[in-house]
């Protein structure tokens, strides 16, 4: 059961750690700096749906204000 459990958290930690990649790759496109500050944010959070709402406002945002306050 421990290796399961082991195995899922691995699992969320590399779905997480693949979409706030996702984050920082569509910023970069789209010609948004990201301060390393920011960044370390971005790498650090685990909450998949919080990621999702930085990637969905990635997409549109004009400036990286818009994408990590206001509401989420």
């Amino acid at each position: 059961m421990a290796m399961l459990k082991s195995w899922e958290e691995g699992r969320a930690e590399a779905r997480a750690e693949a979409q706030a990649q996702a984050v920082l790759t569509v910023l970069r496109v789209r010609g948004i700096a990201v301060p390393e500050a920011t960044r370390e944010r971005i790498l650090a959070e685990k909450d998949l749906e919080q990621l999702g709402r930085w990637l969905e406002k990635a997409v549109v945002a004009s400036s990286l204000r818009e994408v990590l306050e206001g509401p989420s």
